[in-house]
């Protein structure tokens, strides 16, 4: 009982370290960090990412409820996911952007370094936002709002199957920290988390579920493809804008499907 108890509060304490790294949620200042756990806190980012969705989900289902159009309730939905994480994801997606006008590897990093955001950053992070807006606003509520739960936290997930497979291209920042294979205990709750997210969708329509996983991928394929030959593997920012589009293609993946 007291080894027992003792991995719960590792776990626990993992878990809290996610929600403190991928979020601005209210937690206590002084949890027991350490770069190492962090490191081991990504098995449950796909787990912060079924929060964000939530809450997000949930603020959707408030506007219909107060009976605000659709496009309004999706605005808001995704106003409140970039709120609680502090646009921490779609800040990199607009330095990728950024990144990507340069034409070598190195004024590409370095662009991508500059806390100023660029046009190439502002148009990209626009597009994408309206595209994801406007994508849920025309799927039906409960679909909408079960896309939003399952899309964040799969799109978490994609961000981890990225460190797993791409190598880490600066010599430091917090990406150095996330970088690398988890253990298989690790590895297999970060999946059977993604699982339970796409359960999600598949309770109102496997064919949707189905259709939004081959988006994310499509989404997560595209950005990896942009960026990975010319950096030779990711950094900090390039995660952020592979959660932001594999997220993207999940909702396109299920409207493409749905609206048949």
């Amino acid at each position: 009982m007291v080894l027992l108890g003792a991995a719960l509060r590792r776990e626990a304490l993992l878990f809290l370290l996610a929600v403190q790294f991928l979020t601005r949620l209210p937690l206590p200042q002084h949890l027991d960090y350490s770069p190492t756990r962090l490191g081991a806190a990504r098995r449950y980012f796909p787990l912060v990412g079924i929060v964000v969705g939530s809450l997000g989900a949930l603020v959707y289902g408030a506007a219909v409820i107060l009976r605000l159009p659709q496009v309004m309730a999706a605005l808001l939905a995704t106003a409140a996911t970039i709120l609680v994480t502090g646009a921490f994801h779609e800040d990199g997606l607009a330095d990728t952007f950024d990144g990507l006008g340069a034409f070598s590897r190195e004024r590409m990093l370095a662009i991508m370094q500059d806390s100023r955001i660029g046009v190439f950053g502002a148009v990209g992070l626009g597009v994408t936002l309206a595209l994801k807006t406007a994508a849920l606003a025309s799927l039906p509520v409960a679909l909408a709002m079960a896309c939003l739960v399952a899309s964040h936290g799969l799109s978490r997930l994609s961000n981890v199957v990225v460190a797993a497979t791409s190598p880490y291209v600066r010599n430091s920042g917090a990406g150095s920290l996330l970088a690398g294979r988890l253990g298989r205990g690790g590895t297999s709750l970060a999946a059977a988390t993604g699982l339970g997210c796409l359960a999600m969708v598949m309770m109102l329509s496997v064919s949707d579920a189905l259709s939004g996983i081959a988006g994310l991928a499509l989404g997560h394929l595209a950005m990896r493809g942009l960026y990975e030959k010319r950096l030779g593997g990711h950094t900090g920012d390039t995660q952020g804008a592979v959660q932001q589009w594999s997220e993207l293609g999940f909702y396109l993946g299920v409207l493409t499907w749905h609206s048949r």
